[in-house]
């Protein structure tokens, strides 16, 4: 086992670098087409090379893969699709050697119908009390006991052949657990206390707003407040007790909290609760200066407060890719208007995301990057009948699902499947040899040379507050220590604020040294 993460913060996480690694599908080591822990330990001089401070992996525990992993079976054991503990607390071991710390996710809303709690409760066991089995309404049960609706398009119920139903705010193979019991809680700490000790330095928080319950299991359309399950006030006593346990390894914690409500949101980031959460905001806002400028002021207004850093990310595991995204004519982003085939421009896209990237990187705090965003890669258009997204089953068909922003990586263009390893277990799009990372590792203008040279440069900005610099429309510039970042999302070139040095930019300025629409640029004043 790993050494314990020392009892002390540096403060590192309030301005990192963090690498989201989806397992299953970075790297394949042992050639069966499903991302592993050796794929990854292979990686990692890659990631060095990067300058990434962090890696965040999306759970790599014990799990039926009825939900990418989300749905938990063991907590304290690796899939064996991946690996095996050891491997575990190897990789952790060697990223660390090489500067870059370890994020797990934590999934504590719910687990796996395999999980050993739920299959004693389905046995008639004592069990049922941890999770939240209810009779249903009508005559003779057979209508759900209230209207809620799963995150993932249907009833959050489903009956037992004994009459009862449980709850499941995502698929009926993830049941939800019951937050207002002891051993749960209790339970959560322990499986924290289980990784710290491994030597993780953080974990990321799934869905966080949603795991208190009211008690009654009222219906949503009753109208009461609070949220029958949203933002539960008595949730916070829950991320208190886990700050305890953080703060005795000096690990930190990052929510997924989605609230619209700043002042609420602010509350998960108290001094005594979770240190940081996604930057939602930011990621769904479209391609529009004044719209972005919002975002950014809100983001960093709403933080202030409680002293806790922002987090910017433009990509994650279960939104459309960057690319693809900003090629839309609507560069917003709704889950609900997600849709096969929707015509991108990717050569306006990729414009846009390089732009993207040095805006991120030179906001204060910290930025997530998405495996693969740094390979430019656009979202891939799954066969249908190659889907494995519960998404599109749930949804009738609607919804195409997150696959296609979770097709495995491509690292080397002259190899079989692009270098990843195996026959990949999501199909690789015609052409995605032409994103490879040797390819693009020996081209300077490629997205990945533009991300390395982005972070190594990020210092310049300091760790001040942001200074917005007079623009004309459709532009951001800002300021930071000695730095300045101009952004032009506007069709025509704009002129350069004065500076003494050029540092980065995201694309060639025009012949009379003006900065080009859709284009980004670092400056030293």
């Amino acid at each position: 086992m790993g050494q314990p993460t020392p009892a002390t913060d540096d403060g590192w996480w309030r301005s990192a670098v963090i690498y989201q690694v989806y397992v299953r599908s970075f790297a394949d080591g042992d050639g069966d087409g499903t991302g592993d822990l050796a794929g990854v330990r292979a990686r990692l001089p890659y990631l060095a090379e990067l300058g990434v401070d962090a890696l965040w992996f999306t759970p790599w525990y014990r799990s039926p893969m009825k939900d990418g992993g989300y749905d938990v079976a063991d907590y304290r054991a690796i899939d064996p699709a991946f690996g095996t503990l050891a491997e575990a607390e190897k990789l952790i071991a060697e990223a660390r050697e090489l500067g870059i710390r370890t994020i797990v996710d934590i999934v504590p809303n719910h687990v796996s119908d395999q999980h050993p709690w739920f299959r004693a409760a389905l046995a008639g066991g004592p069990g049922r009390e941890l999770f939240h089995f209810r009779p249903g309404r009508g005559e003779h049960g057979e209508l759900p006991p209230n209207d809620w609706q799963s995150e993932f398009g249907g009833p959050a119920w489903t009956r037992l052949p004994d009459g009862d139903w449980y709850l499941h705010l995502f698929a009926p193979e993830q049941p939800d657990l019951n937050w207002a019991h002891p051993a749960v809680r209790q339970e959560h700490e322990d499986i924290l206390r289980f990784w710290f000790e491994r030597g993780v330095a953080g974990v990321r928080v799934d869905s966080a707003a949603l795991l208190a319950k009211d008690p009654e299991l009222p219906d949503v359309t009753d109208g009461r407040a609070p949220h029958p399950y949203v933002d539960r006030d008595e949730l916070h006593d829950v991320y208190r007790a886990w700050r305890a346990v953080a703060d005795e390894y000096g690990a930190v914690f990052v929510g997924e909290v989605w609230l619209p409500d700043t002042e609420r949101f602010a509350r998960y980031l108290r001094p005594d609760e979770l240190h940081t959460a996604f930057n939602f905001s930011f990621l769904t806002c479209p391609w529009d200066a004044d719209r972005l400028r919002t975002s950014i002021d809100d983001t960093l207004a709403e933080h202030a407060p409680v002293g806790a850093p922002a987090t910017w990310v433009l990509c994650n595991h279960d939104v459309t890719r960057t690319v693809t995204r900003y090629g839309r004519a609507d560069t917003g982003f709704d889950f609900a208007t997600k849709a096969f085939g929707t015509p991108t421009d990717l050569a306006l896209g990729t414009r846009r995301a390089r732009a993207a990237a040095l805006l991120s990187l030179a906001l204060p705090g910290a930025v997530y990057v998405y495996q693969g965003e740094e390979l430019g890669l656009p979202e891939a258009d799954i066969p249908l009948d190659r889907i494995e997204d519960p998404m599109h089953a749930r949804s009738g068909g609607t919804d195409p699902g997150r696959d296609g922003c979770r097709v495995p990586l491509p690292w080397a263009a002259g190899e079989p499947h692009a270098g990843f390893g195996g026959d990949p277990w999501l199909p690789q799009p015609d052409g995605w040899a032409a994103y490879a990372a040797d390819r693009q590792a020996e081209d300077p203008g490629s997205m990945l040379s533009l991300y390395r040279a982005a972070i190594r440069l990020r210092p310049e900005f300091g760790d001040g507050p942001l200074t917005w610099l007079p623009a004309p429309d459709g532009v951001l510039a800002f300021t930071r220590a000695d730095a300045l970042c101009v952004v032009n999302l506007a069709d025509t070139p704009v002129d350069l604020p004065a500076h003494t040095e050029l540092l980065l930019h995201s694309g060639p300025l025009d012949t009379a040294g003006r900065l080009p629409g859709d284009t980004a640029v670092w400056l030293r004043a």
